[in-house]
């Protein structure tokens, strides 16, 4: 059959409508116009005109001076809830410094030290580095179906399935590993568990037991089930005492073996892979490391700094990798002593001073590598550790927002280290360390940091 005719009814159809529509146009124009058309173009719109919110800071904003800050800090540093206090202010653009107190006194720093592991990393390390953890067979001739979790070093394993929200972001599945085994071809009867990565002892000297159950550490070992989280979504949860074999348990459940059969390797696995499964990148790893504070995720990072500098990856190793790097890197670690790399110990001594070259290096001109530690500090009244500090309407408010610092806490001990904007446009770094603090520790040392952002202290 012919589709021409039908092709024509389309035209004339099409142009019924246009001269249909070009009709109405007309009329319309005549009957606005009095049967005359004096249609105009409109003008043009002005162009949009943005008013940023973020403006650059002023290139000529005065430093303060060291009689000003001196006047302004003196009546808030006397508080007496800062028991022992040290301290050291600088000018982030040229690293000088503007005050101190007892800047050179080796004190109990918490988890400040955070700081120190992170630019060693950022030193050390790849960026986008991540941690492999593996699934080997077992000698099936002595041990048939026998499977071997390796660990890698990372600590944030996670039984959840793939898709469920965990307190670590973009977290390694058991799940994963589990579907890649049964892909294999090997039909699994028992997991052990290689746990022979990290050296020396998995507690640090000067941490006390009951932080476990108290939920801020998890000893230290080469795999671990959610840092050790008995409730992986929950800031305050518990953390267990065995978490290498809980991440066997875990994958013994997920291949339908006995949890409860699951043991430690005698010896390094050595057997066909038969799964991996990667962690996240190290920077989204330091993100959670100094945002929240987490003391697993930091002694696991400085591990990985010893392994890239030739250290046994254990305590020692770590911390010795850490203070060698940076001093190497030109900042003063005079009166360091290091026996882990979160701060959680009672044993650590470091000064303000070192502290505050580090926040320097990272805030200044001459170390780019470093840059990025500005953006992994908690802000002031917004995220992280701090977000619950400096609000409300006191005058300490003022520094929400203007203000970023890594946090420390033990008893009787509080710390920051950051950098603040000053009212007249000056970024300044900072370091405090309270020990021997009172009650009232906490509230003292951000009432003291706060006079850095409404100081005006200049000339």
């Amino acid at each position: 059959m012919s589709r021409t005719p039908r092709r024509r009814s389309h035209v004339v159809i099409a142009a019924s409508v246009v001269a249909v529509v070009a009709a109405v146009v007309a009329a319309a124009g005549l009957l606005t116009t009095g049967g005359r058309s004096n249609a105009q173009v409109p003008p043009p719109r002005p162009p949009a005109v943005a008013k940023p919110g973020v403006v650059p800071l002023p290139p000529a904003a005065v430093l303060p001076t060291t009689a000003g800050m001196t006047a302004t800090l003196a009546a808030v540093a006397a508080d007496p809830n800062l028991g022992n206090l040290s301290g050291r202010v600088a000018d982030a653009g040229t690293g000088r410094q503007i005050w101190e107190q007892a800047a050179d006194v080796p004190m109990q720093p918490a988890s400040t030290n955070k700081i120190l592991t992170a630019a060693a990393a950022l030193l050390t390390l790849d960026r986008d580095a991540r941690l492999t953890t593996t699934v080997r067979a077992a000698d099936q001739t002595r041990m048939p179906g026998v499977v071997v979790l390796v660990g890698g070093g990372d600590p944030v394993l996670s039984a959840a399935p793939p898709g469920e929200p965990t307190w670590y972001r973009d977290s390694a599945r058991i799940a994963d590993l589990a579907d890649q085994v049964r892909k294999s071809g090997l039909n699994p009867t028992a997991v052990q568990v290689d746990n022979s990565l990290f050296s020396g002892p998995d507690m640090a000297p000067g941490w006390d037991p009951a932080d476990i159950a108290g939920g801020d550490i998890s000893p230290i070992q080469s795999v671990m089930l959610d840092a050790g989280r008995i409730q992986p979504t929950t800031m305050e949860s518990r953390r267990s005492p065995t978490p290498a074999l809980d991440a066997g348990r875990a994958l013994a459940a997920a291949l339908g073996v006995d949890p409860a059969k699951v043991t430690f390797a005698p010896g390094p696995a050595e057997g066909r892979q038969l799964a991996s499964v990667q962690s996240a990148p190290l920077m989204e790893r330091l993100r959670q490391m100094m945002l929240v504070s987490d003391n697993v995720m930091a002694e696991t990072i400085g591990r990985e700094v010893a392994r890239a500098t030739g250290r046994p990856l254990s305590f020692a190793g770590a911390a010795d990798s850490v203070i060698s790097t940076l001093s190497a890197q030109g900042i003063d670690m005079a009166g360091a002593s290091l026996v882990d790399s979160s701060g959680l110990s009672v044993s650590n001594l470091l000064t303000v001073t070192t502290l505050d070259e580090v926040v320097s290096a990272a805030a200044g001109p001459d170390q780019p590598v470093l840059r990025p530690m500005v953006d992994l500090l908690p802000i002031a009244g917004g995220s992280g550790t701090l977000s619950e500090r400096f609000i409300g309407t006191d005058p300490v408010r003022s520094s929400a927002g203007w203000l970023r610092a890594k946090t420390g806490s033990l008893t009787k001990t509080n710390s920051l280290a950051g950098i603040v904007t000053d009212v007249g446009g000056r970024v300044l770094t900072f370091a405090f360390i309270s020990n021997n603090a009172g009650n009232e520790g906490r509230t003292a040392i951000d009432a003291l940091v706060a006079k850095l952002r409404t100081c005006g202290c200049g000339a």
